[in-house]
């Protein structure tokens, strides 16, 4: 089976079947052994694992967890690649491939088919467009993970790992570090792509907790001022929770608890830890 990692295989593919990157997809298809390599690796799979992949394009990825992994589900939105899909992974009898939008596909369901509801891996080139939806999606779903090892715009991955006080800390930062210890693993030159996409990627992996470092009575209710304090990065945190419609709290709720946990009443947002979120939304969330 001709290694797609390899720029004149994917070209030969892609000529094969007419194939027509489609914008509206995000369609950046890896071309570089060396960073697939890397990305197995990283996202240490063995025998045992049961593999989620994002947006296979025309199988690269796909071929080398086959090689890897016990098991792979592939989900694909664009209906012209699945006939290329059949093809390139004609030689592996351990990946199923899903024609569907992974917004929309119950994860939770394939685990159970798949892997008896034991936890997965997911490892993806993702579509720059709809990286956070997706990634917020299978964190708040409650999809049981080991990690998710996952190529995004460098800028994304940079927001995903940084702490309080800089201008890439926000809501992702924070979800994401509930949830899961991100790692950069590998920084990846646009020349790696085709069609070369405008901006530096990056591969992450994210290592789920097996519980959030954080105690939070309320993880909706903490997510919602995560969101309220970000939404207006310039004004304070009082500000901000105040101008949230769906918080209905008072100016005197909010100062009070910001007292209580010895903060500035013109604080801003970003600069609190996730542990100072947890502990604002414990406080807040009993004024309900």
């Amino acid at each position: 089976m001709a290694n797609l990692g390899i720029p004149a295989n994917t070209i030969a593919v892609l000529q094969k079947y007419h194939f027509n990157f489609q914008k509206k997809y995000g369609q950046n298809f890896l071309i570089d052994t060396r960073v697939l390599e890397k990305i197995i690796e990283e996202s240490r799979i063995t025998k045992e694992d049961c593999v989620l992949e994002i947006g296979p394009g025309i199988g690269t990825m796909t071929q080398y967890l086959a090689e890897h992994a016990k098991e792979v589900v592939a989900v694909e939105i664009d209906k012209a690649l699945i006939p290329i899909l059949e093809d390139t992974l004609s030689a592996y009898d351990n990946v199923t491939v899903i024609n569907d939008d992974i917004l929309k596909v119950d994860i939770n369901q394939i685990v159970q088919e798949k892997n008896h509801g034991k936890a997965i891996k997911v490892v993806a080139n993702l579509p720059y467009y709809i990286t956070t939806p997706i990634i917020m999606g299978l964190f708040e779903s409650h999809v049981p993970l080991k990690s998710i090892t996952i190529m995004v715009q460098k800028e994304v991955a940079d927001r995903m790992q940084v702490g309080p006080g800089s201008k890439d800390y926000g809501a992702l930062s924070l979800a994401v570090q509930y949830y899961a210890k991100p790692r950069i693993v590998a920084n990846v030159p646009p020349n790696c792509f085709m069609p070369r996409p405008n901006v530096g990627s990056a591969v992450i992996r994210l290592e789920r907790y097996e519980k959030p470092p954080v105690s939070v009575n309320d993880e909706k209710y903490m997510f919602a001022l995560i969101r309220a304090s970000f939404n207006q990065r310039r004004k304070t945190l009082v500000n901000g929770l105040l101008n949230a419609g769906n918080l209905n709290l008072t100016k005197e709720q909010i100062l009070d608890a910001l007292e209580q946990m010895e903060l500035s009443p013109t604080v801003r947002g970003e600069a609190l830890t996730l542990a100072q979120f947890a502990a604002l939304s414990n406080l807040l969330g009993r004024k309900e």
